[in-house]
């Protein structure tokens, strides 16, 4: 669940001079500044620790300002500053029991996490609406179908892992992140009653970014033809790139004009 700086122009009300992102972690909260990104965590005693990571030049550099590129970048960037972030945090846990996820570990995490959401939100959903084309004849339809049948999908997992104690609990965190985010962009002092006056919603939440993937999938993939099956399967990949380029424009201008 990530939100990325951009300086505002002269239309934006926020009072902050740049838009803080961040994730929700294992007991802690990464967020990303303009040159570095930060993950603190608790530890299961109760004593907050935190890393400070520069950020690379391949993202804050001018490919940054280019519409529909930019969000390739931030995508690629979110990828890897949260599956680090969140390898930090798991370690932060697990330094008691005198274990440690590795390199290896980390790479099979994101290989499978990668693997696991293009099937399920991809692939799964297509074949689903492959059932409905007996009964409709139109392609429009049954690209229609399947994109419902995506966003069908994404809810019901959002509100599944919901039921899951420790993910409740990453939620939280998420929630308390959105409220400081809000409190800095108001101009307001970064203290705890002031933290708790704002929403735990905010127009930038990774999830709503999400979500408005799951809905521009809908619109681009109903131009796409139903034959020959691998076309069909291989747009709903290769295109992802180019669906989320879209959903961040969408949700930056969305933020703008909040």
């Amino acid at each position: 669940n990530s939100k990325h700086e951009n300086k505002p122009d002269s239309s934006s009300e926020c009072a902050a001079p740049y838009l803080y992102g961040g994730q929700a972690v294992i007991e802690g909260v990464m967020i990303r500044g303009r040159h570095f990104s930060c993950v603190a965590a608790r530890r299961p005693n109760g004593e907050i620790t935190h890393k400070v990571t520069p950020l690379s030049n391949v993202f804050t550099g001018k490919l940054r300002r280019i519409p529909l590129v930019r969000g390739i970048l931030i995508l690629a960037e979110t990828l890897a500053l949260g599956m680090r972030a969140l390898a930090y945090s798991t370690n932060v846990q697990l330094e008691d029991e005198g274990q440690e996820l590795g390199g290896w570990s980390l790479a099979l995490m994101i290989t499978i996490t990668l693997t696991l959401a293009i099937g399920l939100f991809f692939l799964v959903p297509l074949f689903v609406s492959i059932g409905f084309e007996h009964f409709v004849e139109s392609a429009i339809i049954s690209n229609i179908i399947e994109g419902l049948v995506r966003l069908l999908v994404f809810l019901m997992y959002v509100w599944g892992i919901g039921f899951i104690r420790d993910i409740r609990r990453v939620f939280a965190y998420h929630g308390a992140e959105h409220m400081a985010v809000k409190t800095y962009e108001s101009g307001q002092p970064l203290q705890v009653n002031n933290i708790r006056t704002h929403s735990t919603a905010h127009p930038r939440c990774g999830t709503a970014f999400l979500l408005t993937i799951m809905v521009i999938a809908i619109i681009v993939f109903t131009c796409i033809p139903r034959e020959p099956l691998w076309l069909v399967i291989g747009s709903r990949i290769v295109l992802i790139p180019l669906i989320a380029s879209l959903s961040y424009e969408f949700i930056r201008f969305n933020s703008k004009y909040e």
